[in-house]
């Protein structure tokens, strides 16, 4: 049983405390799922967690706030179980934070379906030729004189191919760099969208390659203002980038269960393995990272809610921390199992397969370092200047 004393802190409301005890028995019921037809099993997720209204959160509705905090336990216990199934909520999420953030009435009615689970959502921001460089998009959407025509393609996009829509981020002219960018929402009939190529990854996940081949899209597609595209894909990442370290911290929970049942199951010289004290100073600083990433993730997304207009720091320094340290608490468990660590079928097998990728999307560790870097600079060089007045 993973720790959950951690609910006990102050980030942490009743209603909250409430929601962790009703998920973790959904998810005890319900997860894992079988992993054999990834679409299949995505498809199904949606719609067992959209029924059980699990998806209701992914989402706010008109006139309410999305509560941070609710996506990262809902993460965390998710990934802890299944990390598909986190996967499938997560995307529901960040391919519609933009709409949830920024949409009109008539684009809100997507987001009604998504949070039933009855359509499955995506977000297209990253191009073959730009990862973390977002300014640097290619992807055209030229104005036309009743909407826009969209050119381009996007790669790595999680849900590719089986989504029934797209939030897509193009270039629109209006200045250079970052300040040229939009946000359109393109339903997957829509003529012209072509699935290049489906992505398989070393956790099994549905991704693609797609391409827009002379997309026509209705001023209405538009999410927000033109030219406010990098703002919105900024203030969506603002959101959920903790929650990817909420991920990575149910991931390293699982780890930490599984370590500690082999160590004190184990023989080895006579005696259980967890008697030895190299595998005790391991398991300290297992607990240690677990602990110092949960803090970091929940500070973030308590500040969040708190009414934070943006939290890029205190989410950079969360998906940093607790993605590289259950890189670490994970790797550390494949070893106390042995030769069973790297077997397939076994569950930190998997959990080695999930966690890679969370180092990656939604901000390269490097890029988080930036961020935190160039955050305390300026508060530093800020600092200097009071002083002088």
């Amino acid at each position: 049983m993973a720790d959950r004393t951690f609910l006990t802190w102050p980030f942490f409301e009743d209603r909250h405390r409430a929601l962790a005890e009703d998920l973790e028995a959904w998810c005890e019921a319900n997860l894992p799922v079988g992993h054999g037809d990834v679409d299949a099993a995505c498809r199904g997720l949606v719609e067992s967690m959209g029924e059980a209204g699990w998806l209701v959160h992914s989402g706010a509705a008109a006139g309410e706030t999305l509560d941070v905090r609710t996506l990262c336990l809902i993460r965390e216990t998710l990934a802890r179980h299944d990390g598909l199934a986190d996967f499938a909520f997560a995307m529901q999420g960040l391919g519609m934070g933009a709409v949830s953030l920024f949409g009109t009435p008539e684009q809100r009615r997507w987001l009604e379906q998504t949070r039933a689970g009855k359509a499955i959502s995506a977000f297209a921001l990253t191009e073959p030729a730009s990862g973390s460089d977002v300014a640097n998009m290619t992807t055209t959407a030229r104005r036309e004189d009743n909407g826009y025509i969209l050119d381009g393609e996007k790669t790595y996009i999680s849900n590719g191919g089986i989504a029934d829509l797209y939030v897509v981020f193009a270039r629109t002219g209006e200045a250079p760099g970052a300040k040229g960018l939009s946000a359109f929402l393109l339903p997957a009939d829509t003529p012209g969208l072509e699935i290049v190529e489906r992505i398989e990854v070393i956790a099994p996940h549905p991704l693609a390659h797609i391409r827009f081949n002379g997309i026509e899209l209705p001023e209405t597609a538009m999410i927000g203002k033109p030219g406010e595209g990098f703002r919105i894909a900024m203030s969506v990442l603002d959101v959920f980038r903790a929650s990817v370290g909420a991920a990575a911290l149910g991931f390293a929970r699982r780890a930490m269960e599984e370590a500690l049942s082999r160590a004190t199951s184990r023989q080895l010289f006579g005696a259980p393995l967890a008697d030895l004290q190299m595998v005790q100073g391991h398991i300290a600083d297992m607990a240690l990272d677990i602990d110092a990433s949960a803090l970091l993730v929940y500070r973030s997304a308590w500040v969040k809610d708190q009414g934070a207009p943006r939290v890029s720091r205190e989410a950079a320094m969360a998906k940093l921390h607790a993605t590289e340290a259950a890189q670490r608490v994970i790797d550390q468990a494949v070893q106390l199992h042995g030769g069973d660590g790297v077997r397939h079928g076994m569950a930190v097998e998997s959990l080695y397969r999930e966690i890679r990728a969370l180092r990656i999307y939604e901000g390269a560790s490097d890029v988080q370092k930036i961020v935190i870097a160039r955050a305390a600079l300026a508060e530093a060089a800020g600092a200097v200047r009071k002083g002088k007045d």
